[in-house]
């Protein structure tokens, strides 16, 4: 038997470097390369092996374990989880800053492979530099801590070992249902040991992503389901995107006259202006989609989860007669709600179903509810993109209890700008290239771009909310331009997170990676400021004040910030903008850039897009000194009672 004698660390990359994927007769490679922050823990193993030999691995230095493993996430995302990077590195705190996005990961269905450099598997040096000692037990570390935000977990204590856990972490991140995070720990005396390793372990290993059929019998009950039901309704989720399946949702979608709406995921897989998409469902939905979602009898969901903000906490859908049916390749999924399941690829689903049903002269009876339900989207979305400052109180959807002429007051102060979220909005939606990438994640964005931003290009939208991660938007665009270095990518985002985490502007400096960071900058957490308001509380530590030291609170001034100030020390071109003409300018003049841009934007606080006939559960007090909680409270027990239980 043919072996060679390589380092843990050697033969690991070695094997990485073929690793490839099988994906309807196309072979890719799996594995671009490795994002890495070099400590004691990684730097002479791993980061040794990938100097001495990285084969095709294109390694890239971040600037935080964090930053740098969303970064991996958005370039997986983006190439609809058939490539991914790996991230390494050191031990103890650069480990532990990966853990977000592990969770973030494995709460999307993205594949990530993780590579923290562990403590010594000898205990010799112990307790080593960063290491975390528990008395009760000493073989517990830092990346203990992976264990429950990763779908494959793995700690290589022996060189040996590492054959079974790379096959394994492969096997995971490869399976279309499974995937999601996997972490193989990595200790550092480990990483430098040397193994007699047989040959064919490095031998070229090609993953099929072959699409699952579905069975006889899960065809037959659904097609039994659907014949029966006359206002069936498609849920689009983000396994369309990943199975390719979006024209054969259309096709389906059209020949039987259903209409489907979008989960942030799902979103875009097929433009906005078609005759069929009433556009984001749920607690962030459209106007559209949230009206017909009432009256439908059967919610066909197509490679969705079926998040609390898809289903408004499982009480939008208000038809007494409701059923469902899941579309799904993973059998967790396809379980939920109590539906008839029809456990398959997505695509090789539909196309089975539309054939299936092509004879039997089936057609939904949505009559033109469909194309009115649109039209007054289409207004309405008009209508938001136009909404401006008149020097009135003028946003309806705001809880009567604000005082919003001193807060915009207070605002108009300290930045001399009128303009409004929804406005801004409207004015990107309509001069970003139409196959530009936008990238957005938490804060009022996400539900504003779902409720009415209008897609255009294929796999143009790239919102996370699986785990709606503060901090992602940034670091994860520079993965889409490295996925798609021939789109402009914008990065859509507020001050809040912007500030939470940005370390890979940076990288896109150094990499010559351009990303446009377009940044709303109302000096507020503006999502959870009206989550505040809308359930009875004042503004709470929500919005960016000083300290007002009578009461020691902080309900002083707002706090400035010029963040374009900040990415222009980066090495960014940057603009700042209180005016919609600045903004029509620095817009254009960000596309003939060659380095990454940053467009600060001083918009009003509380003046996003409001909700549409939807209900979200949080957890409200049920005891409180204020009517307006106490009554939020009654309202949650009237809604509890129509939703569903499970």
């Amino acid at each position: 038997m043919a072996k060679t004698r390589l380092t843990v660390a050697q033969a690991l990359v070695k094997f990485l470097d073929n690793q490839y994927v099988l994906v309807d007769g196309e072979e890719i490679k799996f594995v671009k390369g490795i994002f890495a922050i070099f400590g004691h823990g990684n730097v002479l193993g791993l980061g040794q092996a990938l100097e001495q030999d990285r084969g095709a691995l294109v390694v890239h230095q971040g600037r935080n374990e964090q930053g740098m493993a969303h970064a991996a996430i958005g370039y997986a995302k983006q190439k609809l989880r058939r490539e991914i990077y790996a991230c390494s590195s050191s031990v103890g705190p650069g480990a532990a800053n990966m853990v977000t996005a592990a969770a973030t990961a494995t709460a999307n269905r993205i594949p990530l492979l993780l590579l923290p450099g562990d403590v010594f598997a000898t205990r010799q040096p112990d307790p080593v530099l960063q290491q975390i000692e528990q008395p009760h037990d000493l073989s517990i570390s830092t990346n203990d801590a992976f264990r429950a935000v990763s779908k494959y977990w793995d700690r290589v204590s022996r060189p040996e070992q590492l054959m079974s856990a790379c096959i394994n972490a492969m096997r995971v991140l490869t399976d279309p249902a499974e995937t999601g995070a996997v972490t193989l720990s990595l200790p550092q005396d480990v990483q430098g040991e040397a193994y007699d390793y047989p040959d064919y372990f490095f031998q070229k290993r090609v993953h099929r992503m072959d699409r699952r059929p579905a069975t006889a019998g899960m065809v037959q009950d659904t097609l039994a389901i659907v014949a029966r039901k006359r206002k069936p309704l498609i849920v689009c989720g983000g396994g369309v995107k990943y199975s390719a399946a979006a024209a054969a949702l259309q096709q389906f979608a059209e020949r039987y006259g259903i209409p489907f709406a979008e989960t942030q995921a799902g979103k875009g897989a097929i433009v906005s202006d078609h005759a069929l998409n009433l556009g984001g469902i749920g607690e962030t939905g459209s106007l559209a989609a949230n009206t017909l979602a009432k009256e439908a009898d059967l919610v066909i969901g197509v490679g969705t989860r079926y998040t609390d903000f898809t289903t408004s906490s499982k009480w939008i859908f208000q038809n007494p007669d409701v059923e469902f049916l899941n579309i799904n390749v993973s059998a967790f999924d396809a379980g939920k709600l109590d539906g008839v399941q029809l456990l398959a690829d997505a695509r090789d689903a539909l196309e089975t179903l539309d054939s299936r049903l092509a004879d039997s002269g089936y057609r939904a009876s949505w009559g033109d509810a469909i194309s009115r339900a649109r039209e007054s989207l289409y207004r309405e979305v008009d209508r938001v993109y136009q909404v401006e400052y008149s020097g009135e109180d003028f946003v309806p959807e705001i809880d009567d209890h604000l005082d919003r002429k001193q807060v915009f007051a207070e605002f108009i102060e300290a930045t001399q700008s009128v303009l409004t979220q929804s406005k801004v909005l409207g004015t990107l939606n309509e001069m970003l290239p139409k196959d530009a990438v936008i990238v957005a994640a938490s804060g009022s964005m996400p539900g504003d771009l779902q409720r009415v931003w209008r897609t255009t290009g294929v796999n143009g939208y790239h919102v996370e909310y699986g785990y709606s991660c503060m901090g992602y938007e940034v670091n994860a665009s520079l993965g889409v331009k490295l996925a798609e270095p021939q789109r402009e990518v914008y990065t859509l985002l507020g001050d809040g997170s912007f500030m939470m985490l940005h370390s890979e502007l940076v990288t896109s400096i150094q990499e010559g990676a351009k990303i446009n960071v377009v940044l709303f900058d109302n000096m507020t957490n503006g999502c959870i400021n009206n989550l505040q308001m809308e359930h009875g509380m004042n503004s709470f530590t929500t919005e960016f004040r000083f300290r007002n030291h009578e009461d020691n609170s902080l309900t002083g001034g707002f706090v400035p910030v010029n963040f374009a100030m900040l990415a222009q020390a980066y090495g960014c071109k940057t603009y700042s903008v209180t005016t919609y003409e600045q903004l029509r300018e620095a817009l254009e003049d960000a596309r003939k850039q060659t380095v990454s841009t940053l467009i600060d934007i001083k918009v009003l606080p509380k003046t996003m897009v409001h909700k549409y006939f939807s209900w979200w559960r949080v957890g409200g007090a049920q005891v409180s000194n204020r009517d307006s909680i106490q009554r939020v409270a009654e309202m949650l027990n009237e809604n509890i009672n129509k939703a569903r239980e499970y």
